[in-house]
């Protein structure tokens, strides 16, 4: 579909009424589909919700039209829809034939003419509860499962799980700006217009504008500026309290499809962005993207990611997936439909995918988030990590509170840190490991129940001071008293335990708290 076919935002009330009115929500779906059939439709497949579709509500019209792209009959989308606007704005055209229905649900089926959605529409549950549409090419509701290709290379998706992993992340503090870089369908803007007083959004495809634009308008949110532009170039010198990105972040031999492919050379977009948002970011102000990077031979790969972040931030990076150079490529042709093409143009894409590693000396990719806090200081604090574990979303407040901690350990040496007080996290609990019947365990974890659900290892002196932190004592005394129990030099113990006291505060396991009557 050419830009100037794409559907008007100027009647999206009406639309979004109509939508809502026939429980067009994820709620609605759900109950409608069932668990097993709206799971599938999230991978891409059909047949499950084409099977819980042969009714003539307007609930099932509308899945079949918007969801899974079938005509339907006019009459049936005129009961569920305000057609006429709809097909004046775009968001439906007739199919040009006058044919009897073969779709089901009605007696002897439905001679007339038949309709089509322009656009993908799909229910999105906001994080309070709201009911949001995102907007995006037809058969592209989801990204990497159906072999995009086919759609061109300016295609635009809709919600993944990329997508909703970035928006979990983000700090959801109230802001005056927040910018979207490469904003897609805009759901990362939809989210931002919560928050921020004035949401401005860029992208290089000029379609993912107009998607953004109808998402804004159908999920009853206010307009975002947009602008057509790579990366940081419509926007200028312009600062903001927000950035957000889930950019074309794939290493990739050219730069083939516009939605998924940096069109720079090897990791160097991601680099790019993250290294231009230090002059971008207001003071106070967060940063999170989503990005690959290259694990290059004889380079560290955290040694890589600390050249990239921008002077005056603190930044914290966690990889959470390495994939070989091999699994990596097969992963992003299938995601582009390339190993269902001619035997031999596969294995040329993809030899040409390996060429490209070769010649940067890559050997594995990662994958993970990266934020950024403009904090101004001489001393940043830049954690780079690997976690592939699971992680309980939303991690907004996690991300945060990470920041915070990291403002507490730079204002405070050890000898303030002995004189400070501090609090077990509400969610940590204590496992102890070691041989059935053993008198003492082999060692001690601490482990969060929430967040980043981090497990460390501790000795028993670590995990009887944390035990005992509950906001009363100093972190001296504390130790004072645990030196007397284990009858050890109080003096030594609290010369070696500060750096284990830094690691708890760091990772969460320890919280700073106000001394009793400060």
């Amino acid at each position: 579909m050419s830009t100037t076919s794409f559907p008007a935002p100027d009647h999206s009330p009406r639309l979004r009424e109509a939508l809502l009115a026939a429980d067009f929500t994820v709620d609605g779906l759900l109950d409608l589909l069932g668990a097993p059939a709206y799971a599938a439709l999230a991978r891409s497949e059909t047949v499950p919700a084409l099977r819980a579709t042969r009714g003539d509500t307007p609930l099932e019209t509308l899945v079949r039209l918007f969801l899974l792209q079938r005509p339907v009959p006019a009459e049936r989308a005129r009961a569920a829809l305000p057609l006429a606007q709809c097909l004046d704005d775009g968001w439906v055209v007739e199919s040009g034939a006058a044919v009897a229905s073969t779709e089901g649900g009605t007696a002897g089926g439905e001679v007339g003419a038949l309709v089509m959605a322009t656009v993908d529409v799909r229910p999105y549950g906001g994080p309070d509860g709201e009911d949001w549409f995102i907007v995006s090419d037809l058969g592209c509701a989801v990204g990497g499962a159906s072999g995009s290709i086919g759609h061109g290379e300016g295609v635009v998706l809709g919600v993944g799980g990329a997508s909703t992993t970035l928006a979990g992340l983000t700090v959801r503090a109230p802001v005056v700006s927040a910018l979207d870089v490469g904003t897609g369908s805009g759901i990362q803007a939809l989210h931002a217009a919560q928050h921020a007083t004035r949401v401005s959004a860029t992208d290089l495809n000029p379609r993912a504008l107009l998607c953004a634009r109808l998402t804004l308008a159908l999920s009853g949110a206010p307009a975002a500026d947009l602008y057509e532009g790579s990366l940081f170039e419509p926007v200028g010198d312009e600062t903001y309290d927000l950035i957000v990105s889930n950019p074309p972040f794939v290493i990739s031999p050219g730069a083939r499809l516009t939605y998924r492919d940096g069109g720079m050379g090897g990791d160097d977009l991601c680099r790019t962005l993250v290294q231009e948002t230090g002059d971008r970011l207001a003071d106070g102000g967060y940063a999170h993207f989503l990005a690959n990077w290259q694990h290059v031979e004889g380079e560290e790969w955290q040694d890589r990611l600390r050249s990239w972040v921008p002077r005056g931030c603190d930044a914290w990076i966690v990889q959470r997936e390495v994939q070989d150079v091999t699994q990596y490529a097969e992963l992003w042709l299938r995601d582009s439909g390339d190993h269902r093409a001619d035997p031999e143009a596969y294995a040329a894409r993809y030899d040409a995918w390996l060429d490209e590693f070769d010649a940067r000396r890559t050997k594995a990719v990662g994958f993970g988030w990266i934020t950024l806090r403009k904090s101004g200081s001489e001393r940043p604090s830049v954690v780079v990590e690997e976690w592939p574990h699971p992680v309980e979303q939303p991690l907004g407040e996690t991300v945060r509170a990470h920041f915070e901690r990291q403002d507490y350990l730079r204002a405070h040496d050890d000898a303030a840190l002995l004189t400070a007080h501090f609090a077990l996290a509400p969610e940590v609990v204590q496992e102890q490991v070691g041989l059935p019947g053993a008198e003492d365990p082999e060692h001690v974890v601490l482990r969060q129940n929430r967040g980043m659900r981090r497990a460390t290892k501790v000795d028993t002196i670590a995990a009887g001071f944390a035990g005992v932190c509950d906001g009363s004592l100093s972190a001296g005394r504390i130790l004072d008293a645990i030196a007397q129990l284990v009858g050890e030099d109080p003096v030594r113990l609290r010369d070696r335990t500060p750096q284990a006291i830094r690691l708890l505060v760091e990772e969460g396991f320890l919280l700073p708290v106000e001394a009793p009557g400060a």
